[in-house]
């Protein structure tokens, strides 16, 4: 692509047309984002450590009882909540798109012998087992799915579990991608960053599209030097309350409850939901 492309662009993009994700498997951007991770300044990729450590402890006492379970973290990034659940006794499998996030968790898991089931795969098509106390999937994840394969996952994990196990979801809010949608474009120049260890120019705008009740993020990374141009599209499937309750309960499950967010956690901003359901 070049700047010629960016001014002929089309006006208003349809949400998952121009591309799935941003390119979480291809190496060099993954081992940027493990470095994003890591950091304990912000919560954008990872949330930082005492809020993880928050989390871990209500699943370990609220959800698990505090009783040794088998659990599998569907988009486990690095590791941090496998990890720590391990510690407490738990038998844990992680699986993550990241080449870079798996490697780092593997190794992890090697230091503290911890005897994680770690694998680099996505998740649509990951075979996910049986016999699984818990199967979670949080920080928003859920809503990046087309429709049809956020179903599939649900009865996926559905299948996964024992009886009375539990499916944890951390989403994005309806309101919050609905505003997602609505965010002025804007741009920043970085000496180098998440989207290229080069210099570069970072274009980016949000639309919502009513019909399809999503959010759609087009993004453009100018490199400095050659003015070579990359685009990048991130979308984001917005739900109710109730559709996600009679998707739940059209995937098999018994009982769907929610929560406004992590309980304990003082966040009144709005942006997350939780969503238990109950085989």
């Amino acid at each position: 692509m070049n700047l010629k492309d960016i001014v002929n662009r089309s006006e208003i993009p349809i949400p998952w047309t121009e591309g799935e994700k941003i390119p979480w498997d291809e190496p060099a951007f993954s081992q940027r984002m493990l470095r994003e991770h890591l950091s304990q300044e912000h919560d954008a990729a990872s949330r930082r450590f005492a809020i993880i450590d928050q989390h871990v402890t209500w699943i370990h006492t609220t959800l698990l009882k505090e009783q040794p379970s088998r659990l599998l973290d569907l988009g486990c990034g690095p590791g941090f909540y496998v990890s720590r659940l391990a510690i407490l006794g738990h038998t844990c499998t992680g699986v993550d798109f990241s080449p870079a996030s798996i490697e780092y968790a593997k190794k992890r898991n090697e230091e503290q012998y911890t005897g994680i089931n770690l694998f680099q795969h996505d998740v649509r098509t990951f075979e996910y087992g049986s016999g699984y106390d818990l199967v979670m999937l949080i920080y928003g994840e859920f809503n990046t799915f087309r429709k049809p394969d956020a179903r599939s996952i649900l009865k996926k994990a559905q299948d996964a579990l024992k009886e009375d196990g539990r499916l944890l979801i951390e989403l994005n809010s309806y309101s919050c991608l609905h505003n997602f949608g609505l965010t002025a474009p804007g741009w920043h120049a970085a000496p180098g960053g998440l989207f290229s260890a080069q210099p570069y120019l970072f274009l980016e705008e949000s639309f919502w599209n009513e019909e399809l009740q999503a959010a759609t993020r087009r993004m453009y990374v100018i490199d400095a030097a050659s003015g070579d141009v990359q685009q990048m599209a991130d979308n984001h499937q917005a739900y109710t309350k109730d559709d996600l309750r009679l998707m739940a309960i059209e995937c098999g499950f018994t009982k769907v409850e929610f929560h406004a967010n992590w309980p304990g956690q003082m966040d009144d901003s709005g942006d997350y939901l939780l969503m238990v359901c109950q085989k």
